[in-house]
């Protein structure tokens, strides 16, 4: 089929999935919906395809919503987040401490491909860093790709099902109306946030860019508005729909391996995640749900998503996750020196 027969397709398999989640009333309908359904069809070898050149418009306008969540209120917690920036840190080098020996050990895997694997840094980087030092680079894909998934799934049950947070697309109360001033900001937001994001080479410049100006904008009062909410479900279905065609290809058995080794390493970085969040807790009196949603192993976009969907702190959740992506993208090369030898 040609690529855009593909695309298409994969779309409208998209889109079905996440209507008869929301029609289920399952967490974080749209994209996981999206996500699950086009994953399934391309392990299944159905001929789908990711619209991923619109990746980069889509996570702008993720970048612009949670920008929308920054109020002068934000301004007042920075001694708060010195503090669980440090906690963020220790956390970071325990994780990769516990999680990079759990693939070589467990996962079997050479110690170059095992240290770009578990390290919880951004997928792109990872496998950049990888590739380089000659790494298994599918396996660094899939271990990624996964982790991402895995996590989505975990903390959108444990936030559905064990805290009792509604995550369906009504949870996400829709701002002031959008007028043409409004939306010519928020425009202006994610193309020139987009365009200085690249100029200045920010990790995720693509949503970062747009999240930093449209926080900027409405932190400065020009307007309180956000993208609406049809815009935002399209959104997350094509970023969906992205996620779960990254399967193409991938052999059931293969998949179902490093699935296993997936859920195993996030489970236990969760688990570190919790000691680490109930730290925050003590020590400057963060919610639960927030540090969680601070320190899982997701992504940036997505873990967004699911703190605006519980009403937790969007700027908090967003800072930590940048750092974490900043401090793995510094020390992550440096540190690689310190590994054992292959015998």
């Amino acid at each position: 089929m040609p690529t855009l027969a593909r695309t298409a397709a994969g779309l409208a398999l998209g889109t079905v999935g996440g209507v008869v989640f929301h029609a289920l009333a399952l967490p974080l309908p749209w994209m996981l919906g999206a996500l699950f359904v086009t994953m399934t069809a391309s392990v299944a070898g159905l001929p789908v395809q990711g619209p991923a050149r619109l990746r980069p418009a889509i996570v702008a306008i993720i970048g612009v919503l949670l920008g929308s969540r920054f109020t002068p209120e934000v301004m007042g917690q920075v001694g708060e987040m010195l503090v669980t920036l440090a906690i963020l840190l220790v956390y970071l080098v325990v994780v990769a401490v516990v999680v990079v020996p759990f693939y070589r050990y467990v996962g079997r895997q050479d110690w170059t491909t095992a240290y770009f694997a578990g390290m919880p840094g951004g997928l792109s980087e990872m496998i950049e860093f990888g590739e380089a030092r000659g790494a298994n680079v599918p396996a660094i894909v899939l271990a990624h790709s996964l982790r991402i998934v895995v996590t989505i799934a975990l903390m959108a049950l444990l936030f559905r099902m064990v805290l009792g947070h509604d995550l369906g697309a009504a949870a996400m109360a829709p701002g002031p109306a959008l007028g043409l001033a409004d939306a010519a900001i928020l425009t202006a937001s994610a193309v020139l946030g987009a365009l200085l994001g690249t100029r200045l080479r920010l990790p995720a410049p693509t949503f970062l860019g747009p999240l930093i100006l449209s926080a900027a904008v409405h932190l400065a009062g020009y307007t309180e508005s956000a993208p609406p909410a049809l815009l935002v479900n399209a959104a997350q279905v094509v970023l969906g729909t992205i996620l779960g065609c990254r399967f193409l290809g991938i052999a059931p058995v293969m998949l179902a391996r490093a699935g296993l080794l997936s859920l195993g390493s996030t489970i236990l970085t969760l688990a570190l995640a919790l000691v680490a969040g109930l730290a925050m807790g003590r020590a400057a009196g963060v919610g639960l749900d927030q540090a969680l949603l601070a320190l899982a192993p997701g992504g940036l976009t997505e873990m967004g998503l699911i703190a605006l969907a519980i009403h937790a702190d969007v700027a908090f959740v967003a800072l930590h996750h940048v750092a974490r992506i900043l401090v793995v993208l510094v020390l992550a090369p440096l540190a690689l020196r310190f590994l054992p030898e292959e015998r």
